[in-house]
């Protein structure tokens, strides 16, 4: 912010300067689960040893909102949670950046009920949907990455006319294909 003030507008070193900032933001998301359900088990999933989410530079799980930049709301949200869930994204750092993790998050999976919000898209703006219920860890590291190609694009979250934040709305597609059994089902013999 300073330094690009301080140098002339036809240097190269401001370009590469936007260039380097990118990229260390790229590969330092700071992720804060918001995990309520059986989504939550996939994401610890996504940050074990198996699917290593560090290998994208998302290893760090912050669970105060000052100190994260990446939300991943996983799992059903029930009416009384919106406030908490808005507060944090409220308090979360700017650039920030929102992951809608599997059916129930993205619109209200199969509890069409009163006391089930219908899509956490209503009340935070969202960035990427990962589909599924649960979805596998593989579909949500692609709901990663697919911030991380954003963040090396442009940087910052694209903002309004009138100055609020503009959800991406990127769905993911799943990156799994669904084998047979691999032992065949006998029943009643």
């Amino acid at each position: 912010m300073g330094i690009e003030a301080a140098l002339s507008t036809d240097t190269v070193l401001t370009t590469q300067l936007q260039r380097v900032v990118n990229w260390a933001r790229r590969n330092s998301l700071w992720p804060m689960p918001f995990a309520t359900a059986c989504c939550g088990i996939e994401l610890m999933a996504t940050a074990s040893s198996r699917f290593d989410l560090a290998r994208f530079g998302a290893e760090v799980m912050r669970f105060s909102p000052r100190q994260s930049d990446l939300l991943i709301v996983a799992g059903r949200i029930g009416i009384k949670m919106v406030p908490v869930l808005q507060r944090l994204y409220e308090q979360m750092t700017e650039p920030k950046w929102v992951i809608s993790m599997g059916a129930c998050a993205s619109t209200g999976g199969v509890f069409d009920t009163y006391a089930t919000v219908q899509g956490c898209d209503q009340f935070i703006p969202v960035d990427v949907y990962v589909p599924g219920c649960p979805p596998r860890p593989e579909t949500l590291i692609e709901g990663v990455m697919a911030i991380q190609r954003i963040i090396d694009e442009e940087g910052m979250p694209p903002k309004g006319p009138d100055g609020k934040r503009v959800p991406l709305g990127i769905a993911v597609q799943p990156t799994h294909r669904v084998a047979a059994q691999p032992v065949g089902l006998t029943v009643g013999r």
